[in-house]
């Protein structure tokens, strides 16, 4: 028998009042990953799975809580909310063909990371994970001699979402930082760059996470 976590959620979007077309794509992506997992998925349809697995709410039981599975936790669903508002933003709608923006490229490797090194990201995770503040920055800085740059407001898309519900998120550059260069890639510095930043970020995951030590 599936364990009732385990069983795709599909009806519920329904209900949200998510269109048809949106929901049936959910359910197969759902399915997909079920089978196969999240690694052979393209990074947009990744994305797609995250946004709406954000707005569902969360199960209980008469027991208590369901354990949270990786999209569940604080950490995983506070990156991919913020890769959800740079590639629904215009700066990325509007690049031409092959471009990207280094950010979005940065926090898909940082998410493809978690999904493939499953760590607990619990609180000793997360303290840990703060420290890759500074790593992503010096990424994003190396990136910016092989781009061209936009601007991006970052802060954005989370000061929307705290007018409409309490979170206690923080900004992804940290508190009272309004940098908001935004470096855009050809194909194949992107292609460069996507490998540099997992290789980067996975040694400093890999090497940090207490969950992921012995």
């Amino acid at each position: 028998m599936v364990a009732k976590d385990e069983i795709s959620r599909a009806d519920e979007l329904q209900t949200l009042g998510w269109v048809p077309e949106d929901v049936r794509r959910y359910a197969e992506l759902w399915d997909y990953r079920h089978r196969w997992g999240a690694i052979n998925l393209e990074p947009e349809d990744r994305a797609f799975l995250r946004r709406a697995e954000a707005v569902l709410p969360k199960r209980t039981t008469g027991k208590g809580s369901v354990k949270k599975t990786l999209p569940d936790k604080s950490h995983y669903r506070w990156l991919a909310f913020h890769l959800e508002a740079m590639n629904s933003s215009p700066q990325e709608q509007g690049l031409a063909e092959g471009e990207r923006g280094a950010w979005p490229i940065l926090l898909e490797e940082e998410l493809r990371l978690l999904e493939e090194l499953k760590p607990v990201l619990g609180l000793p995770d997360t303290l840990k994970a703060r420290d890759l503040l500074p790593l992503r920055e010096q990424l994003i800085a190396e990136a910016g001699a092989a781009a061209h740059q936009l601007a991006f407001d970052f802060n954005a898309a989370l000061e929307e979402l705290k007018q409409r519900e309490r979170s206690s998120w923080k900004p992804l550059r940290g508190e009272g930082n309004s940098d908001s260069t935004y470096p855009v890639l050809d194909s194949e510095a992107a292609a460069r760059f996507r490998t540099r930043a997992g290789e980067v970020l996975g040694e400093r995951i890999r090497a940090t996470f207490p969950s992921l030590q012995g």
